[in-house]
């Protein structure tokens, strides 16, 4: 194993991961949402299919016993993706990316009430405190004003639409849980971008706007930013112990918040910014706690964050 490397690899994918989310909230004003759930899923199959036939491992990875799974796994995760998508529009970079931080703590309960797994008060603990940052980060937004135009949009619609994002990829990450059984990462990915491609695709008859050709290429590239995010994260654990790699994945927050800055103008407040900390702090305790427990699966982080955005 080459720890470093691991950890390159994971803050690359952590990167692309953010590029990609600030190219879709570029365009979020200007394109449906079904719309860049479509591009986003069916243009990140290419790096995933190059990736597997460099690996010698297509078609045999894309075998599957559990296509149930993998459906329900999709549908739940690409409801996630259209509700993240939406608070994109709706939020600033970086607070999205730090409300879809509560997924991996939303997991925790999940893991209790649906898989009957163990918790002892050290992790309640630190998911309770962890609850307690959400709140602190959704406070901003949820003002009278900050609901806008009744129901239409504005910030605290946004709060809600991507704290709901991150119910959902908790929800799809227990599914993830259960296929890493029976199925290969391959599979996992190829599964739900395919269905995710679809269920974007079927939004068509609601009425598309077709693209430009600046804009058709950064739909194409926001794709491809998804699959080769991807294709990092599974590489950066095959170089390192999930325990040291995962807690990398907060790294988004950094990126979200230069690159709010730089394109968008935007700054999270100072709420955003202390609850996104304590948010983060009670993950990685998650995390740690996790490893010692036997409970942190590298191909459960392989088959992707659970996050939304």
């Amino acid at each position: 194993m080459s720890p470093l490397l691991g950890i390159s690899l994971k803050l690359l994918s952590a990167l692309s991961f953010t590029l990609m989310s600030a190219g879709i909230k570029t365009l979020a004003s200007r394109y449906p949402t079904g719309e860049l759930v479509f591009f986003r899923s069916f243009f990140a199959l290419i790096p995933l299919m190059i990736w597997l036939a460099w690996r010698h491992e297509f078609p045999e990875a894309l075998k599957t016993s559990n296509l149930r799974g993998h459906l329900k796994r999709g549908v739940i995760g690409s409801t996630g993706m259209f509700l993240g998508f939406a608070a994109l529009h709706l939020l600033p970079l970086s607070d999205a990316v730090a409300i879809g931080y509560a997924a991996p703590l939303i997991v925790v309960v999940l893991a209790a009430l649906i898989l009957k797994e163990r918790v002892r008060i050290y992790r309640w603990t630190a998911v309770a405190v962890g609850f307690v940052g959400v709140l602190l980060m959704l406070s901003p937004h949820m003002g009278a004003q900050a609901f806008g135009h009744g129901l239409s949009g504005g910030p605290a619609i946004g709060a809600l639409l991507a704290l709901a994002g991150a119910f959902c990829s908790a929800f799809a990450s227990i599914e993830v849980r259960l296929l890493t059984h029976t199925e290969k990462t391959g599979a996992i990915v190829f599964y739900f971008m395919s269905l995710t491609s679809l269920l974007g695709l079927l939004t068509l008859a609601l009425g598309w706007t077709v693209p430009d050709l600046k804009d058709f290429v950064l739909l194409v590239t926001i794709g491809v930013l998804g699959g080769l995010g991807q294709m990092l994260l599974v590489q950066a654990y095959r170089y390192g112990d999930a325990s040291l790699i995962a807690p990398f994945e907060y790294s988004t927050m950094i990126w979200a918040t230069a690159l709010g800055w730089f394109v968008f103008g935007e700054w999270p407040v100072i709420a955003v910014l202390i609850g996104s900390l304590i948010v983060i702090a009670s993950g990685i305790y998650v995390i740690l706690r996790e490893q010692q427990l036997g409970l942190l699966k590298k191909e459960t982080r392989e088959a992707g964050p659970t996050r939304s955005v």
